[in-house]
């Protein structure tokens, strides 16, 4: 029904205000008496055997949602009833930015995938907090930047408020140095900037009587020698682990018109790339640290290829939007079949 019925009309109109429509109308739907209830009976897989224990935390099934999606933390709980095992937030920065100018968001029909240049947009740390207080016991990730006007070299300070502000509130945290989307932003991914900034948020973290999992999400462009930098750095900083990959710059073999867009590729034009990323981390460092696959799932297989690849947990975005929130409960379903 998704995909013969709804996407089509969806995809008739703008991206970004579809977005903002379709959740609106989540919101609204959750509201009416029963239909949470039922949604999640028509989507949720409850199995013991899905449960994963990964860097000390227990998810209920391995399929995750991506940053980007419910970037102001304003519908995890009802995203949560499709189906994820967690939901991450953000990325968030200390103070709300409206990012890049519109037009933003574009979808690559042909090609089933999605460029954005949306840079950062978000109300700001203080009313994602707010929103998170009413958590029902969904397992939040919440990725983190820094605002567009804040210097490389302040840059920490940014990553330390959100850290502060959402420790209480979130199960683990994501440092986000690789969209392409801020200026200058990926710079903060070359050895010395990267184990500077990891090593601080750590020193916080060993502060507090708790400390919650710090994962770095990396850009699926970096060459090899770059990503032997990120094993040591993982090694060197001893943080929970890694999300492979955010969005690319590469523009290979596209059909879409809109391939000359600037901004982030997500969707299917990045699965292979992103699973090479994950097979090198995983061997490279001999399994030390998990791995969080994201990038261009849009089957029950391309999650799998994930898994084999050395993934621990998978989460999905583009490919949600594509296939339609069946894609969750195909993947789990394929995984307790393996």
């Amino acid at each position: 029904m998704y995909k013969l019925i709804i996407r089509p009309i969806l995809f008739q109109f703008d991206p970004e205000k579809i977005h903002h429509f379709s959740f609106a109308a989540i919101s609204f739907l959750n509201k009416i008496p029963g239909v949470s209830a039922l949604i999640r009976a028509m989507f949720c897989v409850e199995d013991k055997r899905l449960e994963r224990e990964v860097f000390g935390l227990k998810f209920k099934n391995p399929v995750g949602l991506a940053a980007g999606f419910d970037k102001n933390a304003s519908l995890f709980n009802e995203l949560s009833n499709f189906g994820f095992g967690f939901v991450e937030i953000g990325t968030l920065t200390p103070v709300g930015q409206p990012g890049n100018p519109k037009k933003r968001l574009f979808r690559l029909k042909e090609d089933q995938g999605i460029i954005n240049r949306m840079g950062f947009n978000n109300e700001g740390i203080k009313d994602a907090v707010e929103r998170l207080k009413r958590n029902k016991g969904v397992l939040i990730g919440g990725n983190i930047g820094k605002n567009k006007n804040t210097p490389n070299e302040a840059a920490i300070s940014d990553y330390t408020i959100c850290f502060e502000a959402l420790y209480p509130y979130v199960d683990y945290f994501v440092v986000n140095v690789s969209s392409p989307n801020t200026p200058n932003l990926r710079a903060l991914q070359d050895k010395e900037p990267l184990t500077a900034l990891l090593g601080q948020l750590q020193l916080l973290n060993k502060t507090k009587d708790k400390p919650k999992p710090i994962l770095l999400k990396i850009a699926p462009d970096l060459t090899n020698e770059q990503l032997m930098d990120i094993v040591a750095i993982v090694t060197q900083t001893k943080i929970a682990g890694v999300i492979a990959t955010n969005t690319t710059i590469s523009r290979t073999a596209l059909q879409s018109e809109n391939k000359k867009e600037t901004g982030g590729l997500s969707g299917a034009p990045l699965k292979d790339r992103s699973t090479e990323v994950i097979r090198f981390l995983s061997q490279a460092s001999h399994q030390g640290f998990p791995i969080i696959g994201v990038g261009g799932i849009h089957s029950a297989e391309d999650a799998l290829e994930k898994l084999e690849a050395g993934a621990s947990l998978v989460q999905i975005y583009t490919g949600f939007i594509y296939q339609g929130p069946g894609l969750i409960k195909s993947i789990n379903k394929a995984i307790l079949k393996k």
